[in-house]
């Protein structure tokens, strides 16, 4: 009995509890800790550019706020930049800097099949932080959706001046 409280004084017989510990904690998976350390393509553009398309989309319950932008050639219809400013945390931001970097150099018809959960299991998101996929997954609908609109005006305005 002795010996035990001695160890337990002297800081010996606490490497179990300390490994116990370590597997209760919880670390961001490397690519969430590099998206965030490095973000990729963080800035806006213009958004009365007709060739952009601005998704804004946040999320009320965790405070995020995220803006993704499009940039899109208009002969191709191919995604040529894209950027974002995300109000948020390590996960959010991560989430929107992948984004990015998903939907350049792709199609408008094939960015709309990028899935939250494709985003998540990239960054092997835990499942309290799958809602930061899926604003990513939303802002992209929205950018989408906002650039078809301004098209759409772009082509009845040239119609009604001819």
């Amino acid at each position: 009995m002795l010996r035990h409280a001695s160890r337990r004084i002297l800081g010996l017989g606490l490497a179990e509890t300390r490994s116990s510990t370590a597997l209760t904690t919880r670390f961001y998976h490397e690519r969430v800790v590099d998206h965030y350390n490095n973000p990729r393509n963080v800035g806006a553009f213009d958004k009365n550019d007709p060739t952009v398309g601005t998704g804004l989309v946040g999320a009320p319950a965790c405070g995020d706020v995220m803006k993704l932008q499009i940039k899109v050639d208009e002969d191709t219809g191919k995604i040529t930049d894209a950027c974002f400013k995300t109000f948020g945390c390590g996960s959010a931001i991560a989430s929107s800097s992948v984004a990015t970097e998903w939907v350049k150099g792709k199609q408008m018809e094939e960015v709309l099949t990028i899935k939250n959960t494709e985003i998540a299991k990239h960054l092997s998101l835990p499942p309290v932080k799958l809602h930061c996929s899926m604003l990513a997954e939303d802002a992209i609908k929205a950018a989408v959706k906002d650039y078809e609109a301004k098209r759409g005006k772009s082509v009845a305005s040239t119609t009604d001046n001819a």
